[in-house]
């Protein structure tokens, strides 16, 4: 299993920052009528003026990118990078103040479907002894995490909510990429775009590398959430209530 803040490395990861970082989340009704009128303008053509998707695009009011973000800080570096392999745009001209305002209505329209609330407490009805055991052996998750490592401390960074999202649907990372050339030089980064013919990643330097696949000795792409995406099909109920009832104690 993959970290629950690098799952969700664009803010939840990283929430004392994100709320100084990013504009919060405003549900007054001003601030929700601008967002919804820049929504419309600029993201109700293939998202929907309601935000509840159409053939082109995925619905917002009910996804996991907006039920994941607290103060914009999943949201708001989607809409301004975009996700250019997925076919949306960016939107750098949009301002910290618009990207704000839309957020807050996308928040405004999650909460009006979702209804009344029920208290995340409720979420604790597993056996965190049997949550351990699930951790330290079936789970598999001591292969990437240590409850005094990366997780140290963790049950009191994150709300109930936060934690199980980060474990079932962590936030997206980029494919990883190992290419290496006929010259045998290994070249690593982050896959921008590929398919059959070509390759190209951006390297941790933040340099942008393109490479034919006929043109290099071998060309290895890695998802670094491919455990999280397996182990979601194994999960019982009781495996999920177990190990949030673990993962709380980890104070």
């Amino acid at each position: 299993m993959n970290s629950p803040l690098n799952g969700l490395h664009w803010g939840l990861g990283l929430v004392l920052i994100a709320v100084c970082a990013h504009a919060q989340v405003r549900s007054d009704p001003p601030t929700v009528q601008r967002g919804k009128d820049l929504f419309s303008a600029n993201c109700g053509f293939c998202h929907g003026p309601q935000a509840m998707g159409t053939e082109q695009a995925p619905p917002l009011a009910r996804n996991r990118f907006t039920t994941q973000d607290q103060n914009g800080e999943v949201l708001e570096p989607i809409i301004k990078a975009g996700r250019p392999t997925l076919g949306m745009p960016a939107f750098p001209s949009l301002t910290q103040q618009h990207m704000s305002d839309i957020i807050s209505y996308l928040h405004s329209r999650a909460r009006e479907l979702r209804g009344p609330r029920m208290p995340e407490e409720r979420l604790l009805v597993g056996d965190a002894k049997a949550g351990q055991a699930y951790f330290n052996g079936a789970g598999g998750c001591t292969t990437c995490h240590s409850p005094t490592g990366d997780l140290k401390g963790v049950a009191g960074k994150y709300s109930l909510f936060v934690l199980e999202t980060s474990f079932l649907t962590p936030h997206p990372k980029a494919l990883q990429v190992q290419v290496v050339l006929a010259s045998g030089e290994m070249v690593t980064g982050a896959v921008s775009y590929q398919d059959e013919f070509v390759v190209s990643l951006n390297s941790a330097t933040g340099d942008y590398e393109s490479f034919s696949r006929a043109a290099v000795r071998s060309v290895d792409i890695q998802d670094p959430l491919a455990a999280h995406k397996l182990q979601l099909a194994k999960y019982s109920d009781d495996d999920i209530h177990n190990l949030l009832a673990y993962l709380v104690t980890l104070k």
